[in-house]
């Protein structure tokens, strides 16, 4: 893949407009010169602690601690990546950019993948006139609105018609100038067994959906025959150069911002029941391609939103399909190591939402997903639904199926009330519940994309040297000598503040902000805002520093005295040296912030 020169990449950073950006996910007021606070994007809450520093162009959560610049902004509010992100806001501000030189044959290949992209979105524009203007698509049309479906949101998703001539595709994308070996490569055509050296049209009188990735790419399509006597009802597009069954999810491009915003994203199973989530409002809604979920789609879930609501369908097939949905989404969030809720919608037996759609209207949609349980709820709901209750051992063996379920769940009021219900439901006392399904696990570290930990979870030391760096970023004169003056190997312990700090020496008033490390961004962020919130004096600072100084002299007594003692006195005196400094920019700080300032 072509990467984009660093001029292209600092010339859209220059022309972002943060409080544009910013401001159309959340309303923001002035709190200081170059300080904006808001209602956080990112988690529901009632009072602003959301900042964003303008100058800078870097924002940061108290609540949530959601922090980063303009790119992570776009990156989480629509589920992009770091490419992606560039090029919307290039679009958004209006910035060319510029390809680095590329090797012939990498170039060779991206024009290539241009024209198949190319080939495969005229053929879905194609498939979607079929659809609303020919005779031949009566019965497509008639077939989706009787499901409940309108026009409108089926115009969005670019549903189409495929006509039942074998040659319709064949011959238009020749005459646009398309290869043979293109369409092929698409899964557009496929060859003739009956007449070797021929090919002919793929899809043919079968309504489409285009299956595209999350920037809106059509990469292959899903098709529902409308031949009744035809045995595939459902046929997609083949493993080839765009398409790779198994990698994307359904309707990812027009999901992931609502995914992004509300914090939850719905998986449910076919392309009509994403289709009627969305028409019910439930716009976070995407949908597994045929598959059993994979690897790579969970992965692709996990990135859309932290809350992961399965609705598949109620069925045999479809709880168990939910079961191991569940399995493959936490083990690649374990992996990620990132912290995710997953929970069930219960659907009514032996229907979707489509047919609820069709059944009850949209309102019913919005209502059955919206009602969704946590997972550990529906796994002892199912345990206790399909297991034996009425004999000794049928209960013994219903508790051992939960012991695993309970082992991950930490003690609180859902645990509580899960035993309870269980001692309930087989007739067991809660004690003896209680003892049999004793255990936890730990769950997953949040640290996926950037880890995030709220100041009161952080270590002594290191609160102290992420506060000595919001001070020099506040005061930027002294705090800049500081910065140049300090050995700062000795005096960081944590490897993420040592390296903001080194980041931040010779640049504290302007920081070079075109790094690619995520966490180093949003520590920078956090600091930055953070920074731009207070209003301290000389003293503070110094006092900061001579705590950092604290901090490693007492390393180094821990260090003398695992050692066998030498040195020890010196370190002491050291220590007794500085505590009478720090009283006395204590006092000062005191003095001149009880003071009125001048």
């Amino acid at each position: 893949m072509a990467l984009y020169t660093a001029d292209s990449k600092e010339r859209v950073r220059d022309a972002i407009d943060m409080l544009e950006l910013v401001g159309a996910r959340t309303e923001l007021s002035r709190a200081g010169a170059d300080n904006y606070v808001g209602r956080c994007p990112f988690h529901e809450e009632r009072t602003p602690s959301f900042g964003v520093k303008p100058s800078t162009k870097v924002y940061y959560c108290f609540g949530c601690q959601a922090a980063g610049d303009a790119f992570t902004f776009v990156r989480e509010t629509e589920g992009l990546d770091f490419r992606g992100s560039l090029e919307f806001l290039a679009a958004r501000y209006g910035v060319e950019l510029e390809l680095e030189q590329e090797d012939p044959r990498a170039a060779e290949r991206r024009r290539r993948s241009d024209r198949l992209l190319e080939l495969l979105d005229r053929t879905c524009s194609y498939y979607e006139r079929v659809l609303w203007e020919q005779p031949e698509a009566a019965a497509a049309r008639e077939y989706l609105a009787g499901r409940g479906l309108d026009e409108a949101l089926l115009r969005e998703f670019r549903v189409g018609f495929a006509p039942s001539a074998y040659d319709r595709v064949l011959l238009a994308s020749r005459r646009n100038g398309f290869t043979e070996a293109e369409l092929l490569a698409t899964g557009l055509v496929q060859r003739s067994t009956d007449r070797p050296g021929s090919v002919y049209d793929r899809f043919r009188r079968r309504i489409t959906f285009p299956l595209c990735d999350r920037r809106g790419h059509v990469l292959g399509f899903g098709a529902r025959s409308m031949n009744p006597e035809d045995p595939r009802k459902y046929m997609n597009s083949p493993e080839g150069e765009v398409y790779h069954k198994g990698r994307h999810l359904f309707a990812t491009d027009l999901a992931r911002a609502h995914a992004a915003k509300t914090g939850t994203v719905v998986v449910c199973e076919g392309y009509t029941d994403v289709i009627a989530a969305h028409q019910a409002g439930v716009r976070n809604c995407v949908g597994l391609m045929g598959t059993a979920l994979t690897d790579v789609q969970a992965g692709e879930v996990t990135g859309l939103a932290p809350t992961v609501v399965l609705a598949l369908d109620a069925d045999g097939p479809g709880q168990a399909a939910m079961m191991k949905a569940a399995g493959v989404v936490a083990s690649v969030a374990a992996k990620q190591r990132k912290r995710i809720e997953l929970r069930v919608a219960a659907l009514p037996a032996g229907g979707d939402p489509a047919d609820v759609l069709r059944r009850d209207g949209p309102a019913a949609v919005a209502e059955l997903l919206g009602r969704s349980v946590p997972f550990v709820r529906f796994r002892v709901e199912r345990a206790l639904e399909g297991g034996e209750r009425d004999t000794p051992e049928g209960r013994d063996r219903i508790l051992a199926e939960l012991a695993p379920v309970f082992a991950e769940l930490a003690p609180g009021a859902m645990r509580e009330e899960l035993e309870r219900e269980v001692a309930s439901r087989l007739g067991v006392s809660e004690k003896a519940v209680e003892g049999l399904l004793a255990g936890r696990a730990s769950a997953p570290i949040a640290a996926g994309e950037v880890p995030r930990r709220p100041q009161a979870q952080l270590a002594a030391g290191e609160r102290t040297e992420r506060a000595f760096l919001e001070l020099c970023i506040a005061l930027p004169d002294r705090g800049g000598e500081l910065l140049q003056e300090l050995d700062l190997e000795a005096l960081f312990a944590s490897p993420i503040t040592r390296t903001a700090a080194m980041h931040l020496r010779g640049q504290v008033q302007h920081p070079d902000s075109s790094i690619d490390d995520p966490a180093l961004i949003a520590l920078l962020a956090e600091l930055e805002v953070r920074a731009a919130a207070l209003s301290p004096v000389a003293a503070e600072l110094e006092a900061e520093r001579v705590q950092l100084e604290l901090a490693r002299l007492a390393r180094a007594i821990a260090g003398a005295r695992g050692a066998g003692g030498g040195g020890l006195t010196e370190l002491q005196h050291q220590r007794a040296a500085l505590m009478g400094e720090l009283d006395g920019w204590l006092a000062e700080a005191l003095e001149r912030t009880a003071a009125p300032r001048a």
